[in-house]
Order: structure tokens, then C-alpha cells, then sequence
């Protein structure tokens, strides 16, 4: 398996997800290069929006495995990272839980209990689970994609920001165009199944190990001091903004060093431009950063609020 380059290989990835989930074309790049950057994706959206049948298509385009967990008020840490059980010949065993999979949909995460939600979030940060002082290594495609209903929905608890910052990428995910609704129920009349794969007609493209390649050819695109500078900037500018009561990280300016560097690949470059940066931004830093009370109730989104922080801070030319 595998194309001509890493680049071309990630591009088909691409095309496949558009070629299964109509009309998400900013989320669809958003959440490949999130992946590619190793990084794990929030993704925000109504129910019904495809966010499940975007993941499983990536599954199937990388030849991974998928699992997906519901999460619910009363799921447990146990019931996602395992337990260990005392087999007939009296020796402990461990049995893994629905985290030892590669690619992980854990679905409306902002509905579990807080000892469950830490659990996830310690797994995405070491990538191992540990039970009864034993860690277990997952596997080295291990991406969590986390679904969250907007905020008002009833029975959901909202994120602490300690949570919110393990995620590389919030990536939003809204209604489709009119025509490409319809578009949708016309693909559902000819035969398609959000819920069989076998109708999504996706060819593999890479494996895990095609994965780690394509990750390697990210890891080595060329990142110039100039444009560390300007995400520095960016991310430092976000802490003094009047309009942020919270601003953000510096892990967020390593996710969107990271993220640029995938989209460079993604558009077939070996060094990384400001536009590539300035393009990212909102998806890396909207989660991270809390608009002032007074403005939220103005209606000011923290996508508007970075966009005032974007078109005020110097873009280096070369």
C-alpha cells in the first residue's frame, strides 16, 4: 500500500473522507491534519452531523482499527482502559478495554463523570494505560477523537481547561449547504449506510505503519525562525488580549507548529508558510482561550475574538 510520496498518500486520505462525508470540507482537512500531526481532535457539532461516519472513514481509508465508545453518566474508567481478572488458574490477567484500538471515537465525552473523562485524558497524554500498577502501551496510531454536543445541550458537563488543552485541534462541525443535503438523501437512496461500511466504497490507502511514515515526513518539514516568531507572537498575544479572560498555553504553540507542518505536507510543500499558521490558528486556540463574560454576552465568539488577535499581529514576509 502507499502512493508516491507521504504527501500524495495523505491528499488520498483527504480525498476519500470527502468522498464519504459531504459538505465538511474545513473539518475533513482540519481533522487529517491533526492527525498526521499526532495530535488528538475535539469535534464539536449537533448530533447527526457525520462526526461518527468521518472517523470510522478515516479508519477504513488507514486500514486501522476504530472502536467507539458512548459515553454516559455511569460509564466507568474500567469499562474504556480495561481491568485485570483472576483467571481459573488463579493468575491476575489483564483484558483491555475499548481504548486499545487505534483510532477512538469516545462520543459525547462531555456526558461522562470527571474520573472517567481523566482516565481518557491520561491515556491520550502518556499513551499507555496503566491497571494495578502495570502500564500497557497502546498502539502507536492511538488518536482519540472526542465528541461534544455545544454546551446548552441537557446533561452535559463542560470540559475544565486542563482537559481542553490535551486536545491538539478543536475542530467545529456544522449543517451542511441545501444541495448538499439533498445530495446526502440521494446517496442514501442509491444504497448507502452510515452504519455499513461496505457501502462507504473506501480503498485503503495506508496501513499503521504507512501512518508512522507520513508522520516522519511531517516531523521533518522545515519550520523557519521567522515563523516560530509569528506563532509565538500569536499565542503570547492571546494572554494580553482585553477581550480574554483566559488566554492561551504554550502547549498550544507547539500544536500549532505541529499542525502547520502537516498542512504544508498536506499541500505538497517541504517548509511551512504563514499562511499555514494564520489558517490553523483558530482550530489549535478556540478551545484554549475564554472570551470576557461582558463580551460573551455581546455574542463575541472566541472565533472572533482570535480573529481581531490574527489581523493585528505583524505576518512576517518571507
Amino acid at each position: 500500500m502507499g502512493g508516491t510520496s507521504p504527501a500524495h498518500d495523505a491528499r488520498q486520505i483527504l480525498a476519500a473522507l470527502q468522498g464519504v462525508v459531504l459538505g465538511q470540507e474545513a473539518a475533513l482537512r482540519e481533522t487529517l491534519i491533526c492527525l498526521l500531526a499526532r495530535g488528538h481532535v475535539l469535534l464539536e457539532g449537533v448530533p447527526g452531523t457525520a462526526k461518527t461516519l468521518l472517523v470510522r472513514t478515516m479508519a477504513l481509508a488507514l486500514s486501522v482499527r476504530f472502536q467507539r465508545i458512548q459515553f454516559t453518566p455511569d460509564l466507568m474508567p474500567a469499562d474504556i482502559t480495561g481491568v485485570t481478572l483472576l483467571s481459573g488458574t488463579h493468575e491476575f490477567t489483564f483484558r483491555p478495554g475499548p481504548l486499545f484500538a487505534d483510532l477512538v471515537l469516545a462520543d459525547e465525552i462531555n456526558r461522562a463523570p470527571a474520573k472517567t473523562q481523566a482516565a481518557l485524558l491520561e491515556a491520550m497524554q502518556e499513551r499507555t494505560v496503566t491497571a494495578d500498577g502495570t502500564a500497557h502501551p497502546l498502539s502507536t496510531a492511538f488518536t482519540v477523537f472526542a465528541t461534544q454536543n455545544p454546551i446548552e445541550f441537557e446533561g452535559t458537563y463542560p470540559l475544565p481547561e486542563a482537559e481542553l488543552d490535551r486536545f491538539m485541534m478543536k475542530v467545529q462541525i456544522g449543517y451542511p449547504a441545501a444541495e448538499l443535503e439533498q445530495r446526502i438523501l440521494t446517496r442514501y437512496v442509491e444504497g448507502f449506510e452510515a452504519d455499513r461500511p461496505a457501502t462507504y466504497g473506501v480503498t485503503a490507502v495506508m496501513d499503521a505503519a504507512g501512518l508512522e511514515q507520513t508522520r516522519r515526513a511531517v516531523d521533518a518539514v522545515r519550520v523557519e525562525p521567522q515563523i516560530t516568531a509569528y506563532i509565538t507572537s500569536i499565542v503570547r498575544a492571546t494572554r494580553g488580549a482585553a477581550s480574554l479572560t483566559l488566554g492561551a498555553s504554550p502547549r498550544a504553540g507547539v500544536g500549532l507548529l505541529k499542525t502547520a507542518r502537516a498542512a504544508a505536507l498536506l499541500d505538497g510543500r517541504d517548509y511551512v508558510i504563514p499562511d499555514d499558521v494564520k489558517a490553523l490558528a483558530p482550530a489549535v486556540l478556540r478551545h484554549r482561550i475564554n472570551v470576557a463574560p461582558e463580551l460573551e454576552l455581546e455574542g463575541v465568539t472566541p472565533d472572533a475574538a482570535l480573529k481581531a488577535i490574527l489581523d493585528k499581529t505583524e505576518v512576517p514576509t518571507t
